[in-house]
């Protein structure tokens, strides 16, 4: 089995994204996992970026190539068009400036990978409806300890990307490891976007 095998569903459909041999940079990397095992099985050349100090000593530990760094600040440290694909997973929802990133990333990358947990998905609805912030699998915090400040559904990401003269070039939609074609907004969980400018 290879290593993209091993990966939770979510980041299997982005390693699924990656041509081989791309030059990738993981915005909120983690503990590095995704770009381990595209280094292994596509041969990347990556590049993680997280807050965490930890994370980072943990990319290093795995062999992945990984700086310190707070997203908020911009990523003036990166070239235009450096990367070929730049992935912000489940994270744009935690910025304070996302209009701000989304537009950094497509200056540094030729494409950018967004996910998302998705506001609109039917277990949120049903608990607003019972008077409570949803809490999921995709959105694991109490509403008083959450990281999570900009919640929003697939139309809300859709219109930002427009208004930011941005194309969507594919979009999926998941529950629970699989993928949702009918009533996406209503059924899925989890928001993937590949966007690009033009």
């Amino acid at each position: 089995m290879n290593a993209i095998q091993t990966l939770r569903s979510d980041l299997r459909l982005i390693a699924d994204w990656i041509a081989p041999h791309s030059r990738v940079l993981d915005l909120g990397c983690g503990d590095g996992r995704l770009l381990a095992a595209l280094q292994q099985d596509k041969q990347v050349l990556g590049y993680g970026v997280d807050f965490d100090v930890a994370n980072v000593v943990r990319c290093v530990a795995a062999g992945v190539n990984a700086v310190q760094g707070d997203l908020e600040t911009g990523l003036a440290e990166f070239g235009d068009q450096r990367f070929d694909h730049v992935v912000l997973s489940q994270t744009i929802q935690a910025m304070r400036h996302t209009e701000a990133i989304l537009n950094e990333m497509l200056r540094v990358g030729r494409e950018a990978i967004v996910t998302f947990p998705n506001f609109g998905y039917w277990q949120n609805r049903l608990q607003i409806l019972q008077g409570h912030m949803p809490v999921s699998d995709t959105i694991p915090y109490q509403w008083y300890d959450t990281p999570n400040i900009h919640w929003c559904m697939l139309g809300d990401f859709e219109e930002l990307c427009a208004k930011n003269r941005i194309r969507v070039v594919q979009r999926v939609v998941m529950d629970k490891g699989k993928q949702v074609s009918l009533l996406p907004n209503l059924r899925g969980s989890l928001a993937f976007y590949r966007v690009a400018r033009g």
